[in-house]
């Protein structure tokens, strides 16, 4: 049988799957929500450089909008909105549905840790005429990328006298900044000849504090001892009992010529965080329970009683089934989770590490990730056919542009989410979330329209 051109068009459009631009659907009026919505993700980002700077950022958030914080035991209703703050690093916000809980509750779980330097337990030391923190690294890095860049310090520490302070230095025009020396090229013939995991060893970022002697004795490290002592109160013993990080001292902007795009810290994943509360920040009386996750410890395998390993979240669903009346087993079992994590944007500097037919594409849209790990599917929850179809069809009749992807070439490495954490709860479970370039670099891009169209799909999986 011959086919007319008109006949192999219509069957084209009618059997084969074609990926879309976000840009071929957004008219006037929704380029400038999208634009609008960006600028108050940059605002959380900037502002959100650590997992607790994010909860503080979400409660502000959910406060604004009625959330009012919840204690396990509460007698709850439908219509009433709750957050709750575990322990300042992970942070759940929910809202009873009308319909009843065991029908499911629909939940978007998210990290707000990102990879970063961690100051050790006893950091302060001196050297050479210069003082420096010595520090642990956090989650996956490329060592060499935090060498030679402006660093700023966050966190908290408790004092010897059980109070505690917030501290932050690096972020205000006027502040100092710290930075890890790199070895300049004309002596570093032995550095390049090394493999470029190996370049910069973990012991060798340590961070510079200063150079100043606090006498003619050349006592440095008293002196930012003293420095540190008179404006927080605190003494050397207090380190031990602190939380400091650093973070690049870098702010958001928007990167090219078009400001199409986003470079900032941290995106993975608060790229998938902002718009996951945003939408059910929006949320009034709905049918379904709904529950947004920010979660701790992503990145070095969720663990602790803030990460998502932890029972929280699981507890928290208990609670709440108990206050209705519910069975909290038939609730997990019907409920619905989108785990809302980055993934790989295609690099065509780097093409030979992706699969570029099951690879994600910036400006394509939100991504879902059907199964992560590595190598053989190890590691990964792999949803079901049936999750991923109710997935697809409700953003298909939605008009979300979607797309799928991978995290490379089968064989090229892989990564994982917190999806096989809520599936082994016997949880529904699929990843959705943002197409990076960079990722895990201190400073990442993505695609406004991929935020914005993320947003448009959290808000439709909680309509």
């Amino acid at each position: 049988m011959e086919y007319t051109n008109e006949q192999i068009t219509e069957l084209k459009e009618s059997i084969l799957f074609k990926k879309k631009n976000v840009y071929s659907v957004l008219d006037e009026a929704e380029l400038a929500k999208m634009e609008e919505f960006c600028k108050g993700y940059v605002a959380y980002l900037d502002a959100s450089k650590t997992e607790r700077e994010a909860v503080n950022e979400g409660i502000a958030l959910a406060k604004a909008k009625g959330f009012r914080e919840y204690h396990f035991g509460d007698a709850v209703k439908a219509g009433d909105k709750f957050y709750f703050n575990n322990r300042g690093k992970e942070l759940l916000l929910f809202i009873i549905g009308s319909e009843n809980i065991e029908n499911g509750i629909r939940i978007s779980a998210a990290h707000v840790d990102s990879p970063r330097i961690d100051l050790k337990q006893h950091p302060l030391y001196e050297d050479s005429g210069m003082a420096f923190f010595k520090t642990h690294y956090y989650g996956g890095i490329k060592k060499y990328q935090w060498t030679a860049i402006p660093l700023a310090i966050h966190g908290t520490v408790m004092k010897r006298d059980g109070s505690v302070i917030d501290i932050v230095v690096g972020e205000d025009e006027s502040d100092p900044v710290f930075y890890i020396d790199d070895l300049l090229p004309h002596l570093a013939r032995g550095q390049a000849s090394r493999p470029l995991g190996d370049a910069i060893q973990g012991e060798q970022l340590n961070i510079l504090v200063g150079s100043k002697p606090l006498n003619k004795d050349g006592e440095i490290k008293l002196a930012i001892m003293k420095l540190l002592n008179e404006k927080y109160g605190i003494v050397e013993s207090d380190f031990i009992s602190a939380e400091l990080s650093m973070v690049p001292a870098f702010k958001a902007r928007d990167i090219g010529f078009d400001r199409s795009l986003i470079g900032g810290y941290g995106h993975d994943d608060r790229v998938c965080a902002y718009p996951a509360i945003a939408a059910i920040l929006e949320q009034e009386n709905p049918t379904h329970t709904l529950m947004a996750i920010l979660a701790d410890k992503e990145e070095t395998g969720s663990g602790g009683n803030t990460g998502m390993k932890s029972y929280v979240f699981i507890d928290i669903i208990a609670s709440l089934a108990k206050s209705l009346g519910a069975n909290e087993y038939t609730v997990r079992y019907n409920s619905k989770c989108l785990s809302a994590d980055v993934n790989a944007a295609y690099d065509p500097n780097f093409g030979d590490v992706y699969e570029a037919r099951n690879s994600s594409f910036i400006n394509q849209g939100v991504v879902m990730t059907k199964y992560t790990g590595s190598g053989g599917k190890n590691g990964t929850s792999d949803a079901s056919a049936e999750f991923v179809g109710f997935v697809r069809n409700m953003f298909d009749n939605a008009g979300i542009v979607w797309q799928t992807g991978e995290l490379g070439k089968v064989d090229c490495g892989g990564g994982g989410t917190v999806a096989v954490y809520i599936a082994e709860k016997n949880i529904d479970v699929v990843d959705l979330g943002v197409p990076v370039l960079s990722m895990h670099a201190p400073y990442e891009v993505i695609a406004k329209a991929d935020i914005y169209m993320a947003y448009k799909a959290f808000r439709t999986f909680c309509e």
